[in-house]
């Protein structure tokens, strides 16, 4: 009996031990793996296909340093667990790079060798409470290059990824390749002499798409009146080319055809162009641009005279609901194309259609689109209200083109050569023709590209500025921090790279804003909408009937009753002023009906997406309770 209590004491501590180990080994194993579950539906939180494509073109090792203050006085809550995110992550970067990229964590304390290397690197402390200096940046660096993100703003999360990305992928090219740009905006911002900013004006920062541009790329300035694109410049950039001369267009046109590269936003009316404004030119006549030339050659039209109005894609502005600034959802973006596969919103104000078949040789892929409740409306009346608009708005059906790409063999929108040059010499009609082969025309221009051309032309320049693309706010320390509120600038910055090289960090960008609109609450409101405008149509010709039934009475009067309004005319007031009063007061039961179905939708929605969860958890836990009760009472 005492031999049994000895064995029982000894495989009990032998078990224990067992355990112990097994526990040490499991934690250790695990701590090596770092994987994290997503739950969101578009993987957010998962290494993109492009971040483990760049991953993969490293044959050399890539040191990330990254410095995070431990102190627990400096480094607030929220900053704490955010810097504990940025390390899972790197984590997972390491172990997708197969070791080649190395990882270094510091705490830069003040007066230690950590805080000066991270000075070195460029990393810069934040004023934190009691005036302690806070940290939380990295450096990214491959033999002589580096790459620095100086503060890692947590409003900035969703874009983590891709600055990592993007520093890994810069430090990897020794040089950048050369963007022109090519706009009558000031991309660049301004600087005003001393003498104006006494007298209250302000500079203009740099728009937040030229300062992403500039991280990639070294931005050459193109003007609007040039006759020839530097030869060093890959991919060009033209941004709202109003006022572009013949000769500007030809250098474009000379440009794709040795092989260059172009991305294009025209526009229609051009509401955020304020150099126009100001001179009076959004007064009657739109600010408005297109390639008109080139668009011809390649077999496109571009109609500047009308904008998309889209009853599914109406947007909420000051003025009201809107349908022709559109703001689309995922349903408009091309699914099928690298660019635009991950693309979930765009905002458009006033943007026109590309229409046309393209020319011989050409391909031509759309990229954005709006829905088949939509119509072209002329420009001027896209400037009313959006109730003006909807009232005679008819959907035709058509999908109609709002961003396209053209690929294929590119001719010459100028076969006559350069504009302004000199002209052939005439033909002697008393000598007998010859015949000779085709040759370029005496200034060289080219007639047709030797190789597989690009172009992308978008119908809104007002899409890539600030005031439609991006929030923003002042961050830690007062510098600048701003967030996209759409996909944007994404598209355009995905766009630009996609032609200028790698194309990997397309899909990580892309991921960076994620809206989730309720469209069904979208569709509802089109629907009511539609219904008003019927009302509305009703009521107008029951107006315009009234009206000329009036008109027939009054001529139908003696002379001698011309202010005197017969029993007929009072009649006819009487019954129209009723017939009024009934259509608006269906109209504002619709209105009051739509505002209910909608609120009660959005209720229902919130009740799933708050309420469903933690009741599935305690249906679960209730569940797991009875089933251990019935074990038990079996038992």
């Amino acid at each position: 009996m005492k031999k049994q209590g000895i064995e029982t004491y000894l495989y009990s501590a032998v078990g224990v031990l067992a355990m112990l180990l097994l526990l040490i080994a499991v934690n250790a194993l695990g701590s090596r793996a770092k994987t994290r579950i997503d739950l969101t539906s578009e993987r957010a939180y998962t290494l993109s296909p492009g971040t483990k494509a760049i991953l993969a073109k490293l044959d050399t090792p890539v040191q990330i340093r990254f410095y995070a203050t431990r102190n627990e006085n400096a480094m607030p809550p929220f900053l704490k667990i955010y810097a504990q995110r940025v390390e899972d992550l790197l984590g997972e970067i390491r172990q997708a790079s197969k070791g080649l990229v190395e990882i270094q964590i510091f705490d830069p304390q003040p007066d230690s060798d950590a805080e000066d290397s991270a000075k070195l690197d460029g990393v810069t402390p934040q004023a934190a409470r009691d005036g302690e200096r806070l940290y939380l940046g990295l450096s990214v660096s491959q033999l002589d290059q580096k790459q620095a993100i100086a503060f890692l703003d947590p409003r900035r999360e969703r874009l983590l990824e891709y600055d990592l990305l993007r520093a890994v992928s810069r430090v990897m090219t020794s040089e950048k390749p050369v963007l022109g740009l090519m706009s009558p905006f000031p991309l660049a911002g301004t600087r005003l002499p001393p003498m104006a900013a006494q007298m209250g004006q302000r500079n203009e920062p740099p728009w937040v798409l030229y300062s992403e541009l500039q991280r990639d790329f070294t931005v050459k300035t193109v003007e609007l009146t040039t006759d020839k694109i530097p030869d060093d410049v890959k991919v060009l950039l033209v941004i709202h080319p109003r006022g572009i001369t013949d000769a500007a267009q030809y250098a474009i046109d000379q440009f794709v055809l040795r092989g260059g590269k172009l991305v294009a936003f025209l526009d229609p009316a051009a509401v955020l162009d304020r150099q126009a404004a100001q001179a009076g030119g959004m007064n009657g006549q739109q600010s408005r641009s297109t390639l008109e030339k080139l668009l011809k050659a390649w077999g496109l039209a571009f109609d500047t005279s009308r904008v998309v109005a889209d009853t599914n894609y109406v947007s909420t502005t000051r003025a009201g609901r809107t349908p022709t600034v559109l703001t689309l959802t995922d349903a408009a973006a091309n699914k099928d194309d690298v660019l635009t596969s991950d693309a979930d919103s765009f905002i458009m104000a006033f943007a026109g259609a590309f229409t046309g078949t393209p020319a011989e040789g050409l391909k031509q892929t759309v990229l954005i689109k709006s829905s088949k409740n939509a119509n072209l409306v002329d420009t001027f009346s896209a400037q009313m209200s959006g109730e003006e608009v909807m009232k005679d708005f008819h959907p035709t059906g058509i999908e109609y083109a709002l961003a396209v790409r053209l690929t294929g063999k590119f001719k010459t929108a100028f076969p006559e050569g350069k504009p302004g040059a000199a002209a052939p010499k005439p033909v002697d009609p008393t000598k007998p023709e010859e015949k000779k082969p085709d040759a370029p025309p005496a200034d060289g221009s080219l007639k047709e590209s030797a190789g597989e051309g690009v172009v992308i032309l978008v119908g809104d320049a007002d899409m890539v500025q600030d005031q439609l693309s991006v929030q923003e706010a002042g961050g830690l320390g007062g510098q600048r921090i701003v967030m996209p509120v759409n996909g944007n600038l994404g598209f355009a910055q995905s766009a630009i790279e996609q032609l200028a090289g790698d194309s990997n960090l397309i899909t990580v960008r892309s991921r960076a804003s994620r809206e989730r609109p309720f469209t069904v609450v979208k569709e509802l409101q089109a629907t009511a909408e539609a219904n008003f405008r019927t009302k509305i149509r009703e009521l107008e010709s029951g107006l315009t009937e009234a009206q000329t039934k009036l008109s027939e009475l009054q001529r139908s009067k003696d002379s001698g009753q011309r202010f005197i309004l017969s029993p007929e005319q009072q009649a006819e007031i009487t019954r129209f002023r009723k017939k009024e009063g009934e259509v608006k007061q269906q109209l504002k039961q619709e209105r009051k009906k739509l505002r209910v179905e909608i609120d009660s939708l959005e209720t229902r929605m919130k009740w799933l997406n708050i309420g469903l969860m933690p009741v599935m958890v305690a249906a679960l836990g209730m569940s797991l309770a009875v089933l251990r009760r019935r074990r038990q009472a079996a038992v």
